[in-house]
């Protein structure tokens, strides 16, 4: 069995002690240059890695972040991992990211591991029906956290979408276009985030004078929003525009439509949300409210750091506004 490599490997191998071998891959005490490359061919000859563990012990500061989120499997939280992971990597963190599939047990369990592996850092999105003890317990061992997208406790740093400006505006656009019957489609669960989106896509019909507004859920994935179209047209066959809850919902509502033979941007014009990769390359190119993604990871990260830096800072909301990206998804009723 190959022995696994040690301080005491390394310091054998370079011909020198211990503690200088400590000192020399720290960059720390009066070492010679000489000294210094010995003990770092030694330690790559080795294959040898520090001991994070027991250099936070020392040191009293974890590099490990966790990212605790909703779905992963959303592109739109994968470009967010993507910011969160660019920034922090260069600032010398590592992220673990572990996905709750907003489910509040699984949340809690997910959290209380991440508290006794003494992690330095937490970044955010709690479930629905999070309890108040949740938050207790992140208060309790003063782990600095920043919620994502989902404010629900004056406790921490937040970063999130103002989400009512966003779909106000993006019905808004279609209104404009000539459109009297614009849905909304997309969620299930009337969670912050949906909540405040329904209630901007709601207060622009009413400020423009419009029927009664019409609601259709769906899960957020493409291929339920293909299904939820579908149905939606069938029972609403009048709706002319759909305003939708991201982007992969607003990808599946234009499969939907073409599989119908319709080509959305004609008959039927649909917004998404979010701005992922793919709503640049759909065919058509899809209109939607862009957030950019891997730029509000970025912020995430930002603000993390902050935080782990000045624990002891006022508390700070961030909220990014939405630019509506007009493609080839959204034209003038014919």
């Amino acid at each position: 069995m190959v022995e696994k490599p040690t301080l005491e490997t390394v310091a054998k191998l370079a011909g020198v002690s211990i503690p200088t071998v400590s000192q020399a891959l720290r960059g720390t005490g009066r070492i010679s240059e000489e000294t210094r490359r010995k003990v770092v061919s030694a330690a790559q000859q080795l294959h040898y890695l520090t001991d994070q563990k027991a250099a936070s012990m020392r040191s009293g500061e974890n590099r490990e972040v966790g990212f605790v989120i909703n779905q992963l499997s959303n592109p739109f939280n994968a470009e967010v991992i993507s910011g969160v992971v660019d920034l922090l990597e260069a600032e010398g963190y590592l992220v673990s990211v572990l996905d709750t599939r907003d489910d509040a047990n699984r949340q809690r369990q997910q959290l209380e591991s991440f508290i006794m592996h003494g992690r330095g850092g937490l970044l955010w999105v709690p479930t629905i029906g999070t309890d108040d003890t949740t938050y207790s317990l992140l208060q309790a061992h003063k782990v600095p956290t920043v919620t994502f997208l989902r404010n629900v406790s004056p406790l921490f740093d937040h970063v999130g979408i103002r989400n009512s400006e966003a779909t106000y505006q993006a019905t808004q656009h279609l209104i404009n276009l000539g459109h009297q019957s614009v849905a909304y489609l997309g969620g299930t669960q009337m969670t912050l985030v949906r909540r405040d989106r329904i209630t901007g896509y709601q207060k622009c019909l009413s400020d423009n004078g419009l029927s009664q507004p019409l609601v259709w859920d769906s899960e957020d994935n493409k291929l339920a929003g293909l299904k939820s179209m579908d149905a939606l047209l069938k029972a609403h066959p009048n709706v002319s525009a759909v305003v939708c809850n991201g982007d992969m919902v607003a990808l599946g509502a234009c499969l939907a439509l073409q599989r119908m033979g319709i080509v959305p941007g004609r008959e039927v014009s649909i917004v998404g949300f979010d701005d992922i990769q793919d709503a640049e390359v759909a065919t058509p190119r899809l209109t939607t409210m862009a957030v950019s993604p891997v730029k509000l990871g970025r912020k995430l990260g930002q603000v993390l750091l902050a935080r782990i830096r000045e624990p002891d800072m006022p508390v700070t909301v961030s909220e990014v506004s939405a630019e509506l990206l007009i493609r080839e998804t959204t034209g003038a009723v014919h």
